[in-house]
């Protein structure tokens, strides 16, 4: 199974400590606050929320869309609805992609992310975060639904996951899901901090939504999950609050880490960098606590989201200051 960030069982067992400051999973720090939950939302089978789906539309500005539990139940199912063919996996990437199209009899290969153009006319679907986790980097839209006209084509998926596009939807083509050979995956765990709830959509035209739907059965989607998103979904209010607020911490972390020599990139929510000596800032960095994204392969490097508060901004800060004059 690959590696995740979020895993501070994992850190506690390795290193004893339980006041850990988790930085290693990218996710919003100030989370959409949770709505009371009607009793019935515990009791009743989820039936699909036709109210949730209009939000989520409305949202994403997608024509269509399929509640799932997590954009992970879409990564694993997708595989499962075509039969084997070439696949093309942007690298780095979230490794779920590459991991499961790696399986059912499918050709899986990892691409670098800057030459997935140049696999377009060789697979049969293309796997790409937008913007990708880790590096951030962006593909525009434009070319992005050029890649996928032409796969649609010849009977082939363009699978988008724009799980941090939140912060900035320039360039997301859920907008243009309708079309065949498009999919695109949205997640509420990364911009509103939800990521224990499990929820996520899948935008994409009539015939493949369906056919994923029946792949994944009946009551995807818990009652309190489906509550709890609706109304995250549809608070323009606290949304446009939390833009504002996230853009000037994840300017601040980008200063933060340049004035101890790091040149980072990244989004609102996390940034990062190659590391020449990645082990060695985890382990400086995990002995105080502090648990950050280790990348051991292709590209090497480190990802490391926001602080949630003063005191956690100045352990980070602190950490850092140690880190550069241990380097000098």
């Amino acid at each position: 199974m690959p590696e995740h960030g979020g895993n501070l069982r994992d850190a506690t067992r390795l290193y004893g400590r339980t006041d850990w400051l988790d930085l290693s999973a990218g996710l919003n720090p100030h989370w959409y606050p949770a709505t009371d939950l009607p009793g019935n939302a515990w009791h009743r089978l989820p039936e699909p929320d036709t109210g949730l789906l209009a939000a989520a539309c409305r949202y994403y500005g997608a024509p269509r869309m399929l509640a799932v539990a997590g954009t992970q139940a879409a990564i694993q199912a997708l595989p499962r609805l075509r039969a084997p063919s070439r696949i093309a996996v942007s690298a780095p990437s979230y490794a779920e992609h590459a991991h499961h199209w790696s399986r059912h009899g499918h050709t899986a290969r990892l691409v670098p992310y800057a030459d997935l153009a140049g696999a377009v006319g060789c697979s049969d679907v293309v796997v790409v975060c937008n913007p990708n986790n880790p590096t951030g980097a962006m593909i525009h839209r434009d070319e992005l639904l050029r890649w996928a006209d032409a796969l649609a084509a010849r009977g082939g998926w363009l699978v988008v996951d724009e799980a941090f596009a939140d912060m900035d939807e320039a360039h997301s083509v859920a907008g243009h899901a309708d079309r065949p050979g498009l999919v695109v995956l949205r997640s509420v765990g990364k911009f509103f901090g939800l990521a224990g709830v499990r929820l996520g959509f899948v935008a994409g035209h009539a015939d493949l939504l369906d056919a994923l739907d029946e792949e994944l059965g009946p009551w995807q989607v818990s009652g309190p999950a489906q509550t709890i998103g609706k109304t995250a979904l549809l608070d323009e209010e606290w949304q446009r609050t939390t833009r504002v607020v996230l853009r000037a911490q994840g300017e601040r972390l980008h200063t933060l880490l340049a004035a101890h020599g790091i040149a980072s990139r990244g989004t609102s929510l996390f940034r990062w960098w190659p590391e020449a000596a990645p082990e060695a800032f985890h382990e400086h960095m995990a002995q105080r606590g502090i648990w950050v994204r280790l990348f051991r392969d292709g590209p090497r490097g480190i990802r490391l989201g926001l602080p949630p508060d003063e005191a956690g901004w100045t352990r980070l800060a602190g950490a850092l200051e140690e880190w550069t004059k241990e380097r000098r």
